[in-house]
């Protein structure tokens, strides 16, 4: 029997098997003497890994994370007390499956944020829908909802989002009537969705975030309830890679370059 190749390809497309119509004679010729069913085995793994590849790019591309750190290139030596075994569970995503939260802290430059978009990465690569923003941005979009009548409508929005990766939470130059509102999110996913959040600032400081220490207080109880808190206390990659090239820094410099530095 002679096959229309034009016309299968024509059904395959017209049935959205992209990867089938891209794959079958490659499979076919490797197949060989294969049955048909282990032929159609074949066939059908490879359109199944190639939606699953594109639902991986569309859903990084919804998590808008701004650069592309990998697990991979995070120096675990670096950090004392942060084993491969926790970071392995992390990526692994369980604890969002529990709506639990992860609270990353340490001082600028201790690789906060290249943790979080790195795993921010995995999961989405596990099919969770993640979304990564600035605390500053994320209390700017809180106002302006609040300001056009879509308060409800923002919080479904974040809502959809499985995790949500609040970034440099200790920059917050807003007023309180502003931060309240992030309060409110935080308290909308209190035990229904898990938040990711990295600070410089310790529990202690974070008064100045929520302005009042009722509000700070109820704020901190929510997110620690059920939480993996760590702490990455290392010197600064950035000030440990220029020392390496010989660049060397006295108190003074040091505490310039810690005040000056934004969390990588």
């Amino acid at each position: 029997m002679s096959v229309d190749k034009v016309a299968l390809e024509s059904m395959l497309k017209g049935l959205s098997l992209l990867g089938a119509k891209e794959e079958y004679e490659a499979i076919a010729e490797r197949c060989g003497k294969q049955s048909h069913v282990e032929y159609l085995y074949e066939l059908i793994t490879a359109e199944t890994n190639r939606r699953h590849q594109k639902q991986v790019l569309h859903l990084l591309k919804l998590a808008k994370l701004p650069r592309n750190k990998l697990l991979v290139d995070f120096d675990l030596s670096r950090i004392p007390g942060l084993h491969i075994s926790l970071v392995k569970s992390l990526s692994d995503g369980g604890f969002i499956d529990r709506c639990e939260n992860l609270l990353l802290f340490g001082n600028p430059g201790t690789g906060k944020t290249h943790l979080a978009i790195a795993l921010a990465r995995e999961w989405c690569q596990q099919g969770r829908k993640c979304l990564y923003v600035t605390a500053a941005g994320l209390v700017q979009q809180l106002a302006t909802a609040k300001r056009n009548g879509r308060w409800n409508a923002v919080l479904k929005f974040f809502d959809r989002k499985e995790a949500l990766i609040i970034d440099d939470i200790s920059y917050v130059p807003y007023d309180k009537t502003e931060t309240d509102l992030l309060f409110l999110l935080l308290a909308e996913r209190y035990e229904q969705r898990s938040i990711i959040i990295t600070s410089n600032l310790a529990f202690s400081g974070w008064n100045k975030i929520f302005k009042d220490d009722m509000t700070t207080a109820a704020a901190i109880d929510r997110l620690v309830h059920h939480a993996i808190v760590l702490e990455l206390n290392a010197e600064s990659y950035r000030v440990s890679s220029a020392k390496k090239h010989g660049i060397h820094f006295n108190d003074h410099n040091q505490h310039l370059t810690e005040e000056i530095t934004t969390d990588a």
